[in-house]
Order: structure tokens, then C-alpha cells, then sequence
């Protein structure tokens, strides 16, 4: 696989998720080697696991004191879009969340399309299997020639639970896992605000489950587990490689992707 960056700028801007201040991020053009990097208040940083704070309801960006929230979506669509090195300068301390999928990314990445370079990318390839657990949360890393996502995801009623597998290309993923929504309880709403989470959070950008049901309209019948797979596929951005493996993850989310990537990247 060759290295890429984004051909031209990518600005966007919007509420954060969980801050709910206004927030505005451009995505730039970077040269190859350089990875994917995060610029904010004049501190640099590498979107690897080594500066990834763990989070239970996003993946999280720390170095010298300077914090980034929610950058699971942006590094989701650069991945999986085929981006290897990008500087991300943001104004605001978290991601703006847009329409809380990946989808906006992904469009406009296909807009201004890709320049590659003559360099090979980073790859990530386990020569044997990884099996890493957290009580009944599970991760388990194969070898495998090509990038494939196994997601079991399960939550009370009314989600249940569900089931998505495929190999991940930018094609599947601009069709199938790219405009998934963050979800959430509306019964958690209130708590997780109460905490200072999800202040920025709204039917225009989540998709909400009361007592009956979804209140908006699925996509499709497993949306929550698609954007599961969107969120690892983000965390999995923290490898700094291509992860050429299959990954199959059981009930797993960014707290438990941040332990499973560190100790990705120790075993080389």
C-alpha cells in the first residue's frame, strides 16, 4: 500500500459531542512519513495510542497538558479512506461531531480526492493471533491478508443484539459503516450531562433509543453495531499502520481499544 494525504484542505465545524462549544478543524495536506497529528494550541499530536487517554464514551488525545475529545470519527474515515498522513489543526477542544456519523469526512475526502506518494505505508500485520479480555468484553487479533472487522455488539432493549463482518474497503465502508450515528439511551441522556457529557448532543446528531425504540429512523436495522465498528476502526487509526488483520471484537469500546492498540504497538 502506497501513503496518501488529502489533496487539498478539509474545513469543518460544528458542536462538540460532549462539551457542546463550538469547534472548527481543517485537515491538511502532509508529507509521507509524517503520520496523522492533531495541532492544537501550538502542541503537536500524534494520533498513535501513546498519547490516547482512556475514555469509556470517546477516544481521547493528551500531550502536555493540551487535550483533544472525540477524535474517533475523523481518524475512522481517514483509515478506512486511505489516508495515512494528515495534520489536523483544531480550534475548540473537542472534534465537532457534525451529524454524528463519519460520512461528512468521507464525502469530502472523495471531493478533493487523494495524492500519493511513492512510499510505502506502515502496515500492521500480527504473525500469529492476539486474544486480549476484559470480563465478557472481548478482542482478538488474526492474521489475515486483508483488513476485516468482526463486531458482536449487545445492549438492553430495546437494541438487543447484533452482528456485523466484513472486509473493510473504502468502498464497503463509504456504503455500509461511513453514515452510522453515535448512539445513546435517552434514559442515560440526563446522567451523562449531569457528568458534563453530551452537552452538545441532539436528535440532529445522535441516534437516541427511548423505552419503545429508536426515535429516529434507522439506516439500517444494526446501525449501533455499524457505528461500532466505525468508532474501532477509528481507535484502530491509534496503530499509526494499516492494520492488515482481522479484528474480532465482542461487547468492546474505546477504553478497552486504547489497552488492546497500546499493547498493539509494544509487540511491534
Amino acid at each position: 500500500m502506497h501513503a496518501a494525504t488529502v489533496a487539498a484542505p478539509l474545513r469543518f465545524a460544528g458542536v462538540g459531542l460532549h462539551t457542546g462549544a463550538q469547534a472548527a478543524m481543517e485537515i491538511r495536506p502532509a508529507d509521507p512519513g509524517a503520520g496523522i497529528s492533531f495541532l492544537t494550541g501550538g502542541e503537536r499530536i500524534p494520533a498513535t495510542a501513546d498519547y490516547a487517554v482512556e475514555s469509556p464514551l470517546a477516544t481521547v488525545m493528551c500531550r502536555n497538558g493540551a487535550t483533544i475529545s472525540t477524535v474517533e470519527h475523523v481518524l475512522s474515515a481517514l483509515l478506512a479512506s486511505g489516508v495515512s498522513d494528515a495534520e489536523i489543526a483544531l480550534e475548540g477542544a473537542e472534534i465537532p461531531i457534525l451529524d454524528g456519523s463519519a460520512k461528512p469526512y468521507v464525502h469530502a475526502i472523495d471531493d478533493v480526492g487523494l495524492r500519493t506518494f511513492d512510499t510505502a505505508r506502515p502496515v500492521f500485520a500480527p504473525q500469529g493471533a492476539l486474544e486480549f479480555r476484559d470480563g465478557d468484553r472481548v478482542v482478538i487479533v488474526l492474521p489475515s491478508d486483508a483488513f476485516r472487522v468482526r463486531f458482536v455488539g449487545d445492549y438492553p432493549a430495546p437494541i438487543g443484539t447484533h452482528y456485523f463482518d466484513s472486509e473493510i474497503t473504502p468502498q464497503v465502508y463509504r456504503e455500509q459503516i461511513a453514515g452510522a450515528r453515535t448512539f445513546a439511551f435517552l434514559r442515560d441522556v440526563e446522567a451523562m450531562r449531569a457528568a458534563g457529557l453530551a452537552r452538545g448532543g441532539s436528535l440532529d446528531n445522535a441516534l437516541v433509543y427511548d423505552e419503545e425504540g429508536p426515535m429516529q429512523p434507522l439506516q439500517w436495522p444494526n446501525e449501533v453495531v455499524r457505528h461500532k465498528v466505525l468508532d474501532l476502526i477509528g481507535d484502530l487509526g491509534l496503530l499509526g499502520a494499516w492494520p492488515q488483520c482481522e479484528v474480532i471484537a465482542i461487547k468492546s469500546g474505546h477504553a478497552m481499544h486504547t489497552r488492546v492498540i497500546n499493547e498493539l504497538r509494544n509487540r511491534g
